[in-house]
């Protein structure tokens, strides 16, 4: 081959990475179904939309394994399990890379995560997280496409306490787990509040005459109420670490958080510290920040050009359907032993009366369609109104594209809640389009 041929062939090639690029990004997905049974027109053609893209995303809520090990003695609410099998169902699907990092990843303990990162690695999904270590829960995970490299990092600021990776040392091995986004709560209460509370709670030494401090909080006296959630500084510092590496090891770096914490009495806004780490991923190198795990949509903000959505709440939502339930969860509904799963589920929503069942905003939310030019300039964003709605838990959890009016009523909220950040939606063919500021 001559040096001119080479020459064309090294031009053609970065033609090819430099065309536009497209993400479909989803919420949470809990899954113990099949997907490929289902064969409506609209059903499949929002399938097409997620497998045409050049990568396509989803937060892994669930653990993959046979029930091969024990629950743990506690968990992040269900004990999530699914078959190796959904994962086939993930790629049917058109999705390319998961998130791990969320409050299910310990329900079945150590051997639980191992066994669901095994099943990946076969499987194929790239995936980040969750690891045998700290240092490999942190770092970014790789997926290769035909137009560049996007790199994945993962963490949560929701799980129960021991789901976080131990790091490892020269004398011992590190602890399975996940990438922990930790913060400190402080609330301030009037001095009457404060002494009430001290009456209740011994004082340590270190509490002064105007504070207290109580697991997990620290309770101080002042004028004006409120919470105040501030990033735990190294663990921000080490994931930023990630994001910095993965920004000069890939041509697309994509942030995910599962976080429940929103502002105070309302779920559908984040949490002062989820906004803090959105920017700072942008800041440190991230062309995208996906949340989840509050299990309803969130706000949408351009910062400095890059897409941040707060909470894209689920894609898929079968957690009515797990095949089995430890014996724990059983007891705290006072549920005799020879109780079953169905038996669980009834009891937990009071026949459908309570809880995520009863919910709309549970059963609504988006796919967001971002597409980028070969600069990593944003082009565009687009986000398809999808519902999970059903009669019953045998119908429910499944996404389809969101008819009229619901579909512009989605779209309408998700407006609404993005205001505050001076993000504009527009309603337009069935669908919501982020009006972006001129080049």
């Amino acid at each position: 081959m001559t040096i001119r041929s080479l020459l064309f062939l090294s031009l053609a090639c970065f033609a090819q990475q430099s065309k536009d690029f497209r993400f479909a990004l989803t919420g949470d997905s809990i899954l113990n179904r099949s997907l490929s049974v289902h064969g409506e027109p609209a059903y499949l053609s929002m399938i097409e939309r997620i497998r045409a893209a050049d990568a396509a995303f989803t937060n892994l809520e669930t653990l993959i394994h046979n029930f091969e090990m024990p629950a743990a003695a506690q968990s992040g609410g269900t004990y999530m399990a699914s078959p190796p099998s959904t994962l086939r169902q993930l790629q049917w699907a058109g999705f390319d890379f998961v998130s791990l990092a969320n409050n299910h990843v310990m329900d079945y303990g150590p051997e639980g995560l191992l066994t669901t990162l095994r099943h990946l690695r076969e499987s194929g999904l790239v995936h980040a997280g969750a690891g045998r270590n700290l240092a490999l829960a942190r770092a970014p995970a790789y997926l290769e496409t035909a137009k560049g490299r996007v790199a994945l990092i993962s963490c949560a600021s929701t799980f129960p306490p021991g789901s976080n990776a131990g790091e490892q040392r020269r004398d011992l091995i590190g602890r399975p787990g996940l990438n922990p986004l930790r913060y400190s709560t402080t609330i301030t209460i009037d001095k009457t509040g404060l002494e009430s509370l001290r009456k209740a709670v011994p004082a340590s030494p270190a509490d002064g005459p105007d504070r207290l401090r109580m697991p997990g909080f620290l309770f101080v006296a002042g004028d004006t109420p409120g919470i105040r959630r501030e990033l735990y500084q190294p663990d921000l510092n080490a994931i930023t670490a990630s994001i910095k590496e993965a920004r000069r090891q890939a041509d697309w770096v994509v942030v995910s958080i599962h976080a429940h914490e929103g502002a105070p009495r309302n779920r559908e806004e984040p949490a002062d510290f989820l906004i803090e780490f959105a920017r700072a991923s942008i800041d440190a190198g991230a062309d995208l920040f996906v949340g989840h795990g509050p299990h309803v949509l969130r706000a949408v903000e351009i910062y400095k050009g890059k897409p941040i959505f707060y909470s894209l709440a689920n894609f898929i939502f079968e957690n009515e359907t797990v095949l089995y339930q430890p014996a724990e969860n059983y007891e705290q509904y006072q549920l005799p032993p020879d109780a079953l799963p169905a038996d669980f589920y009834d009891a937990r929503s009071r026949n459908d009366t309570r809880g995520f069942p009863a919910d709309p905003l549970n059963w609504e939310s988006v796919i967001a369609e971002v597409s980028f030019a070969g600069d990593r300039t944003l082009k565009g964003v687009t986000l398809l109104p999808i519902t999970l709605a059903g009669p019953s838990r045998t119908q429910r959890g499944r996404p389809r594209p969101a008819a009229e009016p619901q579909a512009q009523s989605i779209i309408g909220r998700l407006a609404k809640l993005s205001e505050p950040y001076q993000t504009v939606i527009q309603y337009q063919n069935g669908a919501g389009v982020v009006k972006l500021s001129p080049r």
